[in-house]
């Protein structure tokens, strides 16, 4: 069954429905929904990817997320794919974007962040291995485990943020 998104353009406008394996083929711009899961103790999920998927097998990520389909906001995307892929529901609040220059085709991220206080029920299909680890955890994590580079970029971008209520944090949005 093929996966339909919308291919938008560098303002991230849409100029129509395409499947998402030309998307990737032609290297057209789309659109992509992440999320930082955090426990309520402010931990964030990391998760292994099980060697048989098709886009970075057996690769660490700590975004759970995927292409936003056709007609759906980021938002609505990222609620979406925490259920797909962890089995819970929780609210996502919208964090920024970015278009990203991403290993198998360029694509707009948009990136989100939820606290999950559910059990977790990873779709076996999808994750191999799940944990939670502090921010400082995750730093060290980077330099030992094979990480998906996309994933490397967004944790940079995601640090350097601005946070309302500190001042001195600069943005390195492209």
């Amino acid at each position: 069954m093929s996966e339909l998104v919308e291919r938008v353009d560098e303002r991230d406008r849409v100029l129509g429905v395409v499947e998402r394996s030309e998307a990737i083929e032609r290297r057209w711009l789309h659109r992509v929904a992440t999320t930082v899961c955090r426990d309520p103790e402010g931990r964030i999920l990391v998760r292994r990817r099980q060697e048989g998927v098709s886009r970075f097998p057996g690769q660490y990520n700590w975004l759970i997320g995927g292409a936003a389909e056709v007609g759906e906001s980021y938002e609505e995307a990222a609620a979406r794919e925490l259920t797909e892929e962890l089995g819970v529901r929780a609210p996502v609040r919208f964090v920024f974007k970015f278009l990203c220059d991403g290993l198998i085709s360029p694509y707009w991220l948009g990136l989100h962040e939820a606290v999950v206080t559910e059990v977790l029920a990873p779709d076996p299909s999808e994750i191999a291995w799940h944990g939670w680890v502090s921010e400082r955890e995750l730093r060290d994590a980077f330099g030992q485990w094979r990480f998906v580079d996309d994933g490397v970029d967004v944790f940079r971008r995601y640090l350097a943020r601005p946070v309302p209520g500190q001042s001195g944090r600069q943005c390195s949005s492209k």
